[in-house]
């Protein structure tokens, strides 16, 4: 498929968890005019305890490079894992198609005016309390790890996928409610500045959505669940969740 725009989010490439052949093979498959890259593409936090960047994960730069070689004009919007990268943006970097930026204006095919962002910027826990944010992420990739092994074993039994953060986040109240509050802070703010919506990802839940006449989307991550926000040639927007054996699914 070739599309207007392809979004994607929270790759956290260095991480364990990172579906690295799951993207490489989703961006193989499809192409795109604009590739917006939005944010915690590099997990700066778990390289900067531990050293860990297999071939797959170096495989995913290189398809990105490729991607802007041929003519894909990509953005490079930061976000608070690759947070190393923000001291660059106040040059307006840009290096062949690819640009470096912590937030940029997108005008949707259908003419609307788009806020994107990773969306760390909305989060209180990022604001007030940085030090609970590194003890959260340790236990979050030590759950991936265990979710990983677990996820071996049924594959050896012929069972789905199943993602135990996922489950926990729709179980839990709190979590629920995290989600919530950032959905609903995220468009206040986008319709006090006038725009018609938004495109972020940092909770690692992807979804399109209106919230009081605002157009929420989010793009997900590709360490849970495998997804993709995409604009159509028509101007619609659909969340692609990518699958390896072929079995994709959308929701728009």
């Amino acid at each position: 498929m070739h599309y207007a725009s392809i979004f994607i989010s929270d790759v956290h490439l260095g991480a364990r968890g990172c579906q690295a052949d799951a993207l490489c093979a989703f961006l193989k498959q499809n192409t795109c005019d604009r590739l917006f890259l939005v944010g915690d593409i590099v997990d700066g936090w778990q390289l900067s305890r531990r050293w860990w960047f297999p071939q797959s994960h170096a495989n995913v730069i290189r398809r990105i490079l490729t991607a802007a070689k041929r003519g894909t004009e990509v953005t490079y919007t930061t976000g608070n894992h690759d947070e190393a990268f923000r001291k660059f943006t106040q040059f307006d970097i840009e290096v062949g198609n690819i640009r470096l930026v912590d937030r940029c204006d997108y005008r949707s095919v259908d003419g609307r005016r788009l806020l994107v962002i990773h969306g760390d910027f909305f989060d209180s826990l990022m604001v007030d309390k940085r030090w609970l944010m590194h003890v959260g992420d340790v236990a979050y990739n030590a759950a991936i790890v265990l979710n990983i092994q677990f996820n071996r074993v049924r594959g050896w039994l012929g069972l789905e996928y199943w993602s135990l953060s996922n489950w926990l986040k729709q179980t839990t109240k709190q979590a629920v409610a995290f989600i919530t509050h950032f959905e609903t802070h995220v468009s206040a703010y986008c319709k006090r500045e006038g725009y018609d919506g938004i495109i972020c990802g940092h909770i690692h839940t992807a979804v399109i959505k209106q919230i009081d006449g605002v157009a929420y989307m989010n793009c997900g991550d590709w360490v849970e669940s495998a997804t993709a926000l995409v604009e159509h040639d028509d101007g619609r927007f659909e969340i692609i969740e990518f699958r390896l054996d072929g079995t994709n699914t959308s929701d728009n």
